[in-house]
């Protein structure tokens, strides 16, 4: 009954709680906010302790997925401040889940849907839609020698994705520093992917995720791109080990896509810090239009 009670005022507090409390225009973490501070003691506990399988593989803490999560809530506050649990104490409310401010698996499976169904691509392929087939080749250009990384698999993207991918780029030069002193940063190692040369890459290398990414991946379109965003010691542009996403998550240009990439119209894939989806400025997958 406690427990029952204690989730209750969580949620008032929810309700009553300004959006957020601020000084001076400033965002402020703590402070008097003492409603928040046995969901924050927890967070800051299970940031880096919890055990689970968000994707299947075991992993330990939810750093991967912070910046992601900071940005859905509103606040660049850390998961030990009072601000941090508030907000997504507010996020819980506003999906029907118990609003306690603590962070658990299934708060995040509700993120995960939120992010997946900004995913229109992905959105059709869960309605069973056929896949998509690839645009002419009039509709597709070329990427200049500076745009791609040395670990590339193709050198073409969609004509309007290949604009707003270069605005990006050019904004990210000028706004983040990481960016501009490493020409390496937001290179693009996979853009358009012919399905019957990834089908035939699959099979030859017997290691293709299995046969779904062969026979529909978002590649497909010439709307996906997977851009260097850093990488591990020793492992590989795109390692899905949670070593290898922390590093990628952790570095200012990733924190900087998730805040902005949207004014571009790209969208994430929170497993793989390096893949991106152009959904149009407008948030809805569309078709090229014929020149």
């Amino acid at each position: 009954m406690r427990s029952f009670l204690l989730v209750l005022g969580f949620a008032a507090a929810v309700l009553v709680a300004p959006a957020a409390r601020a000084q001076n225009g400033a965002e402020v973490c703590d402070g008097d906010d003492l409603d928040w501070a046995a969901p924050a003691f927890a967070n800051a506990q299970s940031f880096s302790s919890l055990v689970w399988t968000p994707f299947g593989p075991t992993e330990t803490g939810w750093g991967t997925y912070l910046p992601l999560i900071q940005q859905e809530i509103g606040t660049n506050c850390a998961p030990q401040s009072a601000a941090f649990a508030r907000r997504l104490a507010e996020f819980q409310f506003r999906y029907g889940l118990p609003a306690t401010g603590w962070f658990d698996a299934a708060t995040f499976q509700v993120f995960r849907g939120v992010w997946q169904e900004r995913r229109p691509f992905i959105m059709a392929r869960a309605r069973q839609e056929p896949c998509p087939d690839p645009p002419p080749l009039y509709q597709l250009g070329y990427l200049v020698e500076s745009e791609e990384h040395a670990d590339r698999l193709t050198r073409l993207l969609r004509r309007d994705v290949l604009d707003a991918y270069r605005r990006m780029v050019e904004a990210a030069r000028r706004e983040v520093p990481e960016v501009a002193r490493n020409p390496e940063l937001l290179q693009i190692f996979s853009g358009f992917r012919d399905p019957e040369a990834d089908a035939a890459r699959c099979a030859a290398s017997g290691n293709c995720d299995g046969l779904r990414r062969a026979v529909c991946s978002a590649h497909r379109t010439g709307t996906a791109v997977d851009l260097y965003v850093g990488q591990a010691p020793g492992l590989g542009v795109d390692n899905t080990s949670q070593t290898s996403r922390e590093a990628m998550t952790g570095g200012a240009t990733y924190r900087w896509l998730v805040k902005n990439a949207g004014r571009f119209g790209f969208v994430p894939y929170v497993y793989e810090p390096w893949h991106w989806e152009w959904v149009s400025p407008t948030g809805g997958y569309v078709e090229a239009a014929a020149p």
